[in-house]
């Protein structure tokens, strides 16, 4: 049976009940049907001024094509928590239409594991993509009138870096010319499409604390250079108050629930291998108000998306997870092991032991290395051998990990309570921990990037390009090059080159770019090939979508 025909036999909670286990009152959310609610975060703050809740992040290891199950795990431990008589809510980002009618599918957990309504999340939600596409889109419709009537501003069509956005998946739009036709047609130049979760607004929308600094954080966005070679902000163009506009109901965070009807918080969802890859701000700090544990998730790998909840969003949300969830699978480690595809559901502990020392191993590591607790959970699958699960338990005993089978797929809140109770357990009475950063923020931004690259991928050196060396001058220029890094790079390997499976190491990488991403409060460090505008596979999963007799929706993956 698949996720949707699954949660079609559920029986959703109303919303109502669902934003009374949190404690929140009627005046603080507004309902959007039946089964969703925005949630109204000034109201919650002035009644609930203080943080009580206890932050999990879920991460994993170096991602392959037999899938983790982080976001799953996410839902189950959360559902496992409120099982075992605790207050919890997991916050999660929202999937992009792109990759679910693409290759990926959707973006809301497995079988028992899910948040609901399915087909709402997977598709328009609440609106809030399509919000961020239009405040993207009307500035970058702004840059171009100015450039139709006299360029006020001074900008250098040569140096326009604004590029449009859509929340699809289309090669085609990568690199386009516009203004073609004629005077009343606008200026030609050459311009390009990104999906909206690459889109600055994105990342600038998760890391707001509120509307005021929503709306400085878009002005301080740099759109391109004049003549001069001195920055022009998108303040300058005039349309930062329709943009913040736009974008007011959004900047709301959206409650839903899992399939066991545990709250659910699901809001923002910039990807983690080019943006900081995490849900909002706002949202895990309204979560840590009205819960008693909060579980995240980070996009990709510990390398990629922990590495940023760390290092960029810790910072500015005054964040500190007490305990990281790791999740494993068989089939993955297996994949670090060196097994062929046509052979990963056959029995073989020692390849798992090779998985573990080669990939495993690093990520841990590089999670201690932040001051951060970890916890082992073991997404079980119906393929996977009891002599696999005991090695992984096995390792975890000999490296100190504590560690716990997780069944939420197959047998929902239950299925997760030993991992419940284990995250509960490493939470313990502790204090909130101090979180050691990867790098000081205030060494030069080429000592920044070799830190990541060596300290946690194992390169031993990194070389920049010819037009990041460019890029570099231009960044010291500015003055910002004090700015955090945010590294853009394969989620699918520790180095840059997607192919590498395992822990490699004595490589060097390649830094291809620096993009100032000065609303999100960041530097971008472009490493090997990546694309900002992913494209169709050749069989997407629009193809099996549909809408039946009755109208219902079918065939979503």
């Amino acid at each position: 049976m698949n996720n949707l025909a699954i949660q079609r036999q559920i029986r959703p909670r109303p919303i109502t009940e669902v934003a009374a286990d949190l404690g929140l009152l009627p005046s603080e959310f507004t309902l959007w049907g039946d089964l969703r609610a925005k949630l109204d975060p000034i109201t919650v703050r002035s009644r609930l001024p203080q943080r009580t809740g206890a932050l999990v992040l879920v991460t994993t290891i170096t991602p392959t094509k037999f899938g983790e199950g982080k976001t799953t795990t996410s839902i189950a431990l959360a559902q496992g928590l409120c099982h075992v008589g605790v207050r919890a809510v997991v916050t999660l980002r929202e999937p992009s239409i792109g990759p679910t009618l693409g290759i990926k599918g959707g973006g809301c957990g497995a079988g028992l594991a899910q948040v609901l309504p399915m087909e709402a999340i997977n598709l328009h939600f609440t609106g809030d993509m399509h919000a961020i596409t239009t405040a993207h889109n009307l500035l970058s419709s702004a840059i171009d009138n100015g450039l139709h009537f006299g360029n006020p501003l001074g900008l250098d069509v040569r140096e326009v870096w604004w590029p449009r956005t859509v929340d699809l998946l289309e090669r085609s739009l990568r690199q386009v010319t516009i203004g073609l036709g004629g005077p009343q047609m606008g200026v030609p130049r050459q311009d390009r499409f990104i999906i909206t979760a690459a889109s600055e607004v994105m990342a600038v929308f998760c890391l707001a604390s509120d509307l005021q600094d929503l709306r400085g954080r878009l002005g301080r966005m740099v759109i391109g250079l004049r003549a001069d070679r001195t920055a022009v902000r998108a303040e300058e163009t005039g349309v930062i108050g329709a943009m913040v506009a736009l974008l007011r109901d959004a900047f709301r965070p959206n409650l839903a629930q899992t399939s066991s009807g545990t709250p659910a918080i699901i809001h923002g969802g910039p990807f983690a291998n080019i943006a900081h890859g995490t849900n909002s701000i706002v949202a895990t700090d309204l979560a840590l108000r009205c819960a008693e544990v909060v579980v995240t998730e980070a996009g990709f790998g510990a390398d990629l998306g922990a590495e940023k909840f760390f290092d960029l969003v810790c910072p500015v949300g005054g964040f500190s997870p007490q305990v990281s969830v790791v999740v494993l699978t068989t089939k993955v480690l297996k994949a670090h092991g060196q097994v062929a595809d046509a052979d990963i559901t056959k029995e073989d502990p020692e390849a798992i032991r090779r998985g573990l020392q080669t990939n495993a191993a690093r990520h841990v590591a590089n999670l201690r290395s932040f001051g951060v607790t970890a916890v082992v959970a073991i997404n079980v699958f119906g393929t996977d051998h009891d002599s696999e699960l005991q090695a992984i338990e096995g390792w975890c005993a000999a490296m100190g990990l504590p560690v716990a089978r997780c069944l939420g797929v197959t047998q929902g809140a239950p299925g997760a309570a030993q991992l419940a109770r284990t995250v509960l357990e490493a939470i313990g009475s502790r204090p909130m921990p101090m979180l050691t950063a990867a790098y000081p923020v205030e060494a030069p931004l080429e000592e920044k990037v070799r830190l990541l690259a060596t300290k946690l991928y194992g390169a031993t050196a990194i070389e920049l390009s010819e037009e990041a060396h460019k890029h570099l001058r231009a960044l010291k220029k500015m003055g910002v090059d004090h700015l955090p890094v945010c590294m853009a790079k394969t989620q699918y390997s520790f180095s840059d080159d997607a192919s590498v499976l395992g822990a490699p190491s004595g490589f060097t990488t390649l830094v291809r770019e620096l993009h100032l991403s000065a609303g999100a409060g960041y530097i971008v460090a472009v490493t090997g090939t990546m694309q900002l505008m992913p494209g169709l596979a050749r069989e997407p999963a629009a193809l099996e979508l549909d809408v039946d007799g009755t109208g219902q929706i079918i065939g979503m993956r």
